[in-house]
């Protein structure tokens, strides 16, 4: 760190083009949301889609809008606060309210049976119950961090364009994949306990907190930018993943619904109990109405 003047400051994200793309992509993503939940509502209007589910899935584009357009989105590579406020936003912000959405049980919603039964199929995988395995959501999203910032990774991204917007969406995929882990109401046939995934978002806490708390005494981080701009980065970093984490913490206690106890037969007369169906035949559920 030793109070470099940052080295990345010719690197602008496409400007005014780069502008332009984010802002379609973010009305296409808007868009596509909203024409899915006008054809969910159109097949089973009985059940239709809660307008919060909707709210939510804007709330977090407008989010990834904030971060990304001007002026953050250019503040983000010249200062590294502003990075840092980015970097906020797009992993730990963001993500919890797209998640929220609920995209995946949407696009069953919509799909004709064969596709939810792809899609079902994908989820049952072996690599999707991997990738969706607490521990590898931690690493991803946390563990990474450790390697972006102890290591010239970060200033060889932000020396380069295509780095940046690839680190960029390295925070969004594992953001997503880390708040779907912890509180996605998404189906999930890997997903464990509550108190598992409460003990793993306590190490994402603790992660943060010793990330943050080396950035600003400036040990084994290796970031080229003004020691006064990495010491206000690792404090937004600090407070705000405390904040956010705390929040999908909150989503989960709200996503959370408790299991059905069983009680064991009294007598030959007494109905047997019924245990609670596995994740994999509730999704089988949701695809059996849409025959």
């Amino acid at each position: 760190m030793g109070g470099m003047q940052p080295t990345h400051h010719h690197v602008s994200g496409g400007g005014l083009l780069g502008a332009v793309l984010t802002v379609l992509l973010l009305l296409v993503a808007a868009s596509a949301y909203l024409l899915a939940v006008r054809r969910a509502r159109r097949r089973n209007p009985a059940r239709g889609w809660s307008g919060r589910r909707t709210a939510s899935f804007l709330t977090g584009l407008g989010l990834l809008g904030v971060a990304l357009l001007p002026p953050l989105g250019s503040s983000a590579h010249t200062d590294f606060r502003g990075h840092m406020a980015q970097h906020m936003l797009i992993g730990m912000y963001a993500p919890p309210a797209l998640v929220l959405a609920a995209p995946v049980t949407l696009l069953l919603r919509t799909l004709p049976p064969a596709g939810g039964r792809r899609i079902t199929s994908a989820l049952r995988s072996l690599p999707a119950r991997m990738l969706s395995h607490p521990a590898v959501a931690l690493l991803l999203s946390t563990g990474t961090l450790g390697l972006l910032y102890c290591t010239p990774l970060y200033n060889t991204a932000m020396d380069h364009p295509t780095g940046h917007w690839l680190m960029q969406a390295h925070f969004l995929a594992s953001g997503c994949l880390f708040a779907y882990v912890i509180a996605g109401p998404d189906p999930a046939p890997a997903r464990p306990g509550v108190r598992t995934r409460l003990v793993y978002l306590g190490f994402a806490i603790a992660a943060h907190a010793l990330i943050a708390q080396a950035m600003y005494g400036g040990y084994f981080v290796d970031i080229h930018a003004p020691i006064d701009q990495v010491q206000r980065g690792a404090e937004i970093m600090y407070y705000g993943g405390d904040i956010a984490e705390l929040l999908l913490a909150g989503a989960l206690v709200a996503t959370w619904r408790p299991e059905r106890r069983t009680r064991r037969p009294r007598g030959p007369g007494t109905r047997r109990p019924v245990s609670p169906p596995h994740p994999a035949e509730r999704i089988r559920d949701i695809l059996a109405t849409h025959h």
